[in-house]
């Protein structure tokens, strides 16, 4: 169970908020390399949200856009240890600023945070800053061209952060995988001989 701050709790307990979700993504600029800052909720124009910074857990404003870029998040699992968690998103395949993160960046392995907030109907405000409830990377996002007449959505696949703990490490234990990174480094130097060396404790070898 998350932990919620006096304010969201009092709020939810009133029955009188609304529910928003925030998306944070920072896919790669095929040209520069470069990350790039990308937000969406799921609701309608431009907004600045004050939201919980995972890393931090100070409160930022970031800016977030709508208009249907963000169609639906997918049901978080809550797992306790290093379980992988997969989220489902669905985004607009119409919308400009969902099909500039698909199509215009390089959306593979672009972080991603997800937020969720709750809004005063009266007001329009947040009653507090947006509660980070998942971290991790882009997975996958396949954009499927819809038959004529329906209206297409790009389904993204994320991955929490304890999927890095499955990567197995490509690096070798030998001499000359270790010169890759440092050529002055002779660490390994014997790695490939050393297994068949004889060692003799108290008495001359023969």
């Amino acid at each position: 169970m998350r932990d919620l701050d006096a304010a969201t709790l009092a709020a939810l307990q009133s029955g009188r908020v609304v529910p928003r979700d925030f998306l944070w993504l920072r896919p790669r600029d095929r040209d520069t390399g470069a990350r790039v800052d990308m937000g969406f909720w799921s609701d309608l124009g431009t907004v600045s949200a004050q939201v919980i910074d995972p890393v931090t857990d100070l409160s930022v404003t970031r800016n977030y856009t709508g208009a249907g870029d963000l169609v639906s998040v997918g049901p978080v699992p809550l797992a306790a240890g290093f379980t992988v968690q997969t989220v489902t998103l669905r985004l607009s395949q119409v919308t400009a600023g969902a099909a500039q993160a698909v199509r215009g960046y390089d959306l593979r392995l672009a972080p991603v945070e997800l937020h969720r907030g709750y809004m005063d109907p009266e007001t329009g405000l947040l009653v507090a800053p947006a509660q980070c409830f998942f971290t991790g990377e882009v997975d996958d996002a396949p954009i499927s061209t819809p038959p004529e007449g329906e209206e297409g959505e790009i389904t993204v696949t994320l991955k929490s952060h304890a999927q890095e703990l499955t990567r197995t490490n490509p690096a070798k234990r030998s001499d000359a995988d270790q010169r890759k990174r440092d050529p002055n480094d002779g660490f390994f130097r014997h790695a490939a001989t050393v297994g068949t060396w004889r060692v003799f404790w108290g008495q001359e070898g023969k």
